[in-house]
């Protein structure tokens, strides 16, 4: 019975924890074109757009990606050999293991009507597939562990379900194999079945079970005489239809011969049903805790990579894009794919930001969705991993689960700087993605973080009140001069004579017929207001960020002036002292 209430207790948790799951997927968002869908709009989305895939074409290249992707994951083969193969041994191991063993009572005599546990085929296939998954949990733990693949994270979640696999296979071998020498289990299996036997019949048989069986009697030892045997096999005849020889469960068998010195200790304490219970609670709360865990990515990463063939980012109901960004968080098997093929995951090794890698970026991304509570110092963590990023596509192309990365990141981005956090990277060359993508964003809100940004570094400078005002006469924080002199290019500013061959050669100040009302200080301007120490001038000019680093006034200067080495240093100051002043 406690059997029974244990798996019904398992089967509710997990059901009630399935709908949470997939609720979350209508109820959060990420971004800011979701917030506007309500759940139940996004719930009806998703029904039409089943329904209409389901009777079009597309149904089509729904069974090719379920064949090819899902069942053979020929995408992660492609990647990896080593990985598909730990894939494979414990998807593969564990469906089958589930058909012939832990649903036995219910699918496989509906398939197989001469089915019996400890008979062959059963009986050996059973512990073949125990294998399968124990070689790839190996694998996994030789992936992470030893081989230990460059940007490859290990997550508690992670160790949790090497741990839960190894426990619920172990302890299920070590059952099997304590309950082939148990002289209880025997004498059980005697009293149950043998009608009529008297005490002869009843010792040979015993002496054939001991020597042929592997059951270790306190009354019998061997070896046993040939005609002992002989009698012995005759009385066994009536086993022979329920009982192959236990050498075919060769694991189980394995652990019969490890666990025989201790085999009379052992089953004086009935160690083969603490294994069990062992084996089962092991089974029941890895079922019940599945829908929370990183197993759960077996039912989310199929969904994730049939969404993703099907839709079309231009085409598809934004709705059904917004549910389909939250589904892809838990469709992620922290499997690294991504971080092993980032083009600025070598920055990691010099950022100790785990949001630089792909893969670590989705816990962070699930704890903006759900709506927990993140510090500020958490959130620019988020925010600069989310910008350290160039835009390959790499990511996107390698996940073996389908997730559109990209689009993710992007999402996320737009979604964190309404948080009113400065992002210093936009003022990089990596804003360029965003630029690209300026019409699919809300035109009124796209220059706020940027003007939001400049604020921060320009710090208490204000063009346009420091041209209506005298500048103080002292000289300016000679600490800043100081590090712009740490480089020979960037300490060239003092030879500028401001000859104004620079701002002429410059295409951003060509490109305005009044450039000082839009970029402020030109750049021979900002040479000579860098060699007065006239930081207020310098931080607040626009020109400094609007640079396109073309390099064209270095090249026309005739004093030799670096003049983009200069700019690129003393943007590098401002957003020094900008995170400076934010962490105090």
């Amino acid at each position: 019975m406690f059997y029974y209430y244990a798996l019904y207790i398992s089967l509710a948790i997990f059901g009630i924890g399935l709908i949470y799951k997939v609720s979350t997927w209508f109820r959060y968002t990420i971004g800011t074109d979701a917030e506007d869908i309500s759940t139940s709009a996004r719930v009806l989305a998703a029904l039409k757009g089943i329904i209409l895939t389901l009777l079009s074409s597309k149904i089509l290249t729904l069974l090719k990606v379920f064949v090819l992707d899902v069942l053979l994951q020929i995408k992660v083969l492609r990647q990896d050999f080593l990985k598909w193969a730990m894939h494979m041994c414990i998807y593969l191991g564990f469906m089958l293991l589930l058909l012939f063993h832990a649903l036995d009572n219910i699918i496989t005599p509906a398939l197989f009507e001469d089915y019996y546990s400890s008979v062959n085929p059963f009986l050996f296939l059973r512990d073949l597939f125990g294998v399968v998954i124990v070689l790839g949990v190996a694998i996994a733990v030789y992936r992470r562990f030893i081989l230990k693949v460059p940007r490859h994270i290990t997550s508690a979640m992670d160790i949790y379900a090497i741990i839960i696999l190894a426990i619920i296979m172990i302890s299920g071998f070590l059952h099997k194999g304590t309950k082939i020498t148990s002289y209880t289990r025997y004498q059980d299996m005697v009293e149950e079945y043998t009608i009529e036997a008297d005490e002869d019949e009843l010792r040979t048989l015993e002496s054939y079970w001991v020597a042929k069986f592997g059951v270790v009697s306190p009354n019998l030892k061997g070896p046993f005489d040939a005609e002992t045997l002989e009698l012995g096999e005759e009385a066994h005849d009536a086993c022979v239809d329920c009982h192959s020889r236990p050498q075919w469960g060769f694991t189980s068998y394995a652990a019969a011969k490890i666990t025989k010195p201790m085999a009379l200790g052992l089953d004086k304490v009935d160690a083969s049903t603490i294994l069990w219970y062992i084996h089962f609670l092991a089974c029941f709360l890895g079922l019940a805790y599945l829908p929370f865990s990183k197993f759960f990515h077996m039912f989310t990463s199929p969904l994730s990579l049939l969404a993703n063939a099907v839709m079309d980012p231009e085409k598809s109901d934004p709705a059904n894009i917004a549910t389909r960004q939250v589904l892809e968080l838990d469709a992620c098997m922290h499997c690294g794919t991504c971080s092993v093929q980032c083009r600025v995951g070598v920055i990691f090794q010099q950022i100790p930001n785990f949001n630089i890698l792909p893969s670590e970026k989705i816990p962070s991304i699930k704890k903006l969705a759900r709506g927990k509570k993140i510090s500020a110092q958490e959130i620019r963590d988020i925010q600069e991993g989310m910008y350290l990023c160039t835009n390959c596509y790499n990511c996107t192309v390698a996940c073996p689960a389908g997730i559109n990365l990209q689009d993710l990141w992007f999402n996320v981005r737009e979604s964190l700087f309404q948080k009113g956090i400065p992002e210093f990277l936009m003022l990089s060359p990596l804003s360029v993605y965003r630029g690209l993508m300026k019409e699919t964003l809300d035109q009124a809100n796209y220059p706020i973080p940027i003007n939001r940004t400049l604020e921060s570094v320009a710090g208490n400078g204000d063009l346009l009140a420091l041209q209506d005002r005298t500048l103080p006469l002292e000289p300016g924080d000679y600490s800043l001069l100081s590090s712009l002199n740490l480089a020979v290019q960037s300490s060239t500013f003092s030879h500028c004579f401001s000859c104004v061959t620079c701002s002429n050669a410059c295409p951003v100040v060509s490109n305005y017929s009044n450039p000082q009302e839009v970029v402020g200080l030109l750049p021979h301007q900002i040479m000579h207001a860098t060699g007065m120490r006239l930081w207020d001038l310098v931080f607040s000019a626009k020109m400094l960020w609007d640079c396109l680093g073309c390099y064209q006034c270095q090249e026309h200067c005739p004093q030799g002036v670096c003049v983009a080495d200069v700019l690129y240093e003393l943007k590098n100051v401002a957003i020094t002292r900008a995170i400076e002043k934010m962490s105090t």
